[in-house]
């Protein structure tokens, strides 16, 4: 071999080695990215997960807020159901008609209801109006129908419970009887 050759021998396995070197180099490189890339992404979600909890942790407050009461609503639209029941059995008493102090007595749980509905109405507890309304099961339970030449069929026409919404929910639906068309007689018979 001449000194030429030993030298590019020489060259050779140096450029083979540097070679390697930049390979891993690049391979360091490409890995330190990879993991700069992957922990960005990380991050990106974990910000988007994190405003998300806080949007959903905002929107539950509010809802905590404005229906937090919304249970003892529900148990107290019973209260007027006993009121009201209370006021009919006390007229249609016959020992109390005669009493002289039954108005009074009357008038006192008027004032009872319409305490109880001033504070139903200050947290946004309606009750829903039904009579001549369309039927709408989102807010109605039809009890029974109702044999009707004046009315349209699906047209509220009785009310036999009251219901009531709290803002934009359904506290209770109100139990209804419904208009349907009367049925002729001679229609009945032809049938059987």
């Amino acid at each position: 071999m001449t000194k030429t050759e030993n030298n590019d021998h020489e060259k050779f396995p140096l450029e083979e080695e540097n070679l390697k070197n930049n390979n891993k180099e690049n391979q360091k490189e490409e890995t330190v990215e990879n993991k700069l890339k992957n922990t960005q992404e990380k991050l990106l979600r974990t910000m988007a997960e994190m405003e998300n909890q806080r949007r959903r942790y905002e929107k539950e407050k509010q809802e905590a807020f404005e229906f937090g009461g919304f249970n003892l609503a529900v148990e107290s639209v019973s209260i007027i159901d006993n009121i009201d029941r209370a006021i009919i059995s006390f007229k249609n008493d016959d020992s109390l008609k005669n009493n002289k102090d039954l108005n009074k007595i009357i008038d006192g749980i008027e004032i009872v209801k319409k305490d109880l509905f001033t504070i139903f109405k200050k947290n946004g507890i309606e009750p829903i109006e039904c009579i001549n309304q369309k039927f709408d099961p989102n807010f109605h339970q039809a009890m029974l129908e109702v044999e009707s030449d004046t009315k349209e069929p699906g047209i509220v026409v009785q009310e036999i419970q009251k219901g009531y919404m709290m803002k934009n929910r359904l506290l209770r639906p109100s139990l209804v009887g419904v208009a349907k068309n009367v049925e002729k007689k001679g229609k009945k018979e032809e049938k059987k």
